[in-house]
């Protein structure tokens, strides 16, 4: 089907990414008249395997694609007349931030740059263009043991990625407030669920217990952090994008704080009863704590449900068990992340096209 007969062409940036791949497999099978334009350049963390099956949708293409590449954005966005994007392409990793900043400062200052200028650029001439930045409530820096993140609250980031996003945020609302660009930016807790690259908390703690291998735990283990199941996530951006209001910005949570120990323990208990085996908590090993880590992020996502009437539907609870069950039936798909075998997909998938 030719790109113009499509009522929207819709790029997103980090496609092959944990919360991109679960947004595009949302959208392109919700919105059959929209194309969607997977723009990624396939770092560690990007695996087309998470859209396995979308390869023969009509409505979606895949472009290998680094933000940082302003000539490349240009030929694509050229290429396909998009009047709409989702921003989710970025360095997301606090760990990789602390030990090597620049490609965070590259990735998700420059990339958002070029993008903003090529947008720029696109509507000069009074075309329409809706564009829609993911951030994290991580630029707002730490909480004390009492108060929530509101849209309100002050930038104070803390790691070179939550100042890589701040800056990137600003940008994005400077774009707003200077050219008039159409956009809205929401500020999402931390996601878990399918397709998540084990590295995160969550998958990470799940491959090392099956396996038998430590469970490293930052400091003493009671950061606290406010977990949003990526479901919950992907129909919040899915709302925003359609119903947000120019300019706005929306805080989007899962009204779920835990500390960080809980998690593991819990994820420990439960694995414990599926395997039948002797209590995984003893693999529990506390390690040091990183540098600058925030104790504490809990949001107040009452703007957004009195705007747009979005709430989380998932319990910590409901999402966690989903989330053991979705690894431990896709264990082929951990293994091939931790060994590096996923990276052959696109060889396989697109090298002939």
């Amino acid at each position: 089907m030719p790109h113009s007969d499509f009522a929207r062409k819709i790029a997103i940036t980090g496609g092959a990414g944990f919360i991109g791949s679960n947004l595009l497999q949302h959208m392109v099978r919700k919105y059959p008249d929209c194309l969607f334009v997977n723009i990624d350049c396939l770092t560690y963390a990007g695996n087309l395997s998470n859209l396995v099956g979308l390869e023969q949708a009509g409505n979606y293409r895949f472009e290998k694609i680094d933000i940082r590449d302003n000539q490349a954005l240009a030929a694509c966005f050229e290429k396909y007349q998009f009047d709409a994007l989702i921003h989710l392409a970025a360095e997301s990793h606090v760990d990789r931030s602390i030990t090597g900043p620049a490609d965070f400062i590259e990735t998700n200052i420059g990339g958002t740059f070029n993008l903003l200028e090529i947008i720029r650029r696109t509507t000069q001439d009074g075309s329409s263009f809706r564009l829609h930045h993911i951030s994290t409530d991580e630029v707002f820096g730490s909480l004390g043991p009492k108060g929530y993140f509101t849209e309100k609250s002050a930038y104070r980031p803390n790691s070179p990625y939550s100042a890589s996003k701040a800056a990137s945020d600003l940008l994005v609302r400077s774009y707003h407030k200077t050219y008039g660009l159409d956009v809205v930016t929401t500020n999402c807790s931390n996601n878990y669920g399918p397709y998540q690259f084990p590295e995160k908390l969550i998958p990470l703690i799940i491959n090392n217990a099956r396996n038998g291998k430590p469970l490293p735990v930052y400091g003493d283990g009671k950061q606290i952090r406010d977990w949003l199941f990526v479901t919950d996530h992907c129909e919040a951006i899915d709302l925003v994008f359609h119903k947000g209001i120019a300019g706005e910005t929306y805080c989007i949570g899962g009204h779920n704080e835990m500390e960080n120990i809980s998690i593991v323990r819990l994820i420990c208990k439960l694995l414990t009863q599926r395997l039948g085996c002797q209590p995984l908590d003893r693999l529990i090993q506390f390690v040091t704590d990183r540098p600058g880590h925030d104790r504490r992020y809990a949001i107040d996502a009452s703007y957004i449900k009195s705007q747009l009437g979005w709430e989380p539907r998932f319990t910590f609870e409901t999402g966690i068990k989903m989330t053991l069950d979705w690894y431990l039936e896709n264990q082929a798909w951990l293994e091939n992340c931790v060994s590096g075998e996923y990276r052959k997909y696109y060889e396989t998938t697109y090298s002939n096209r």
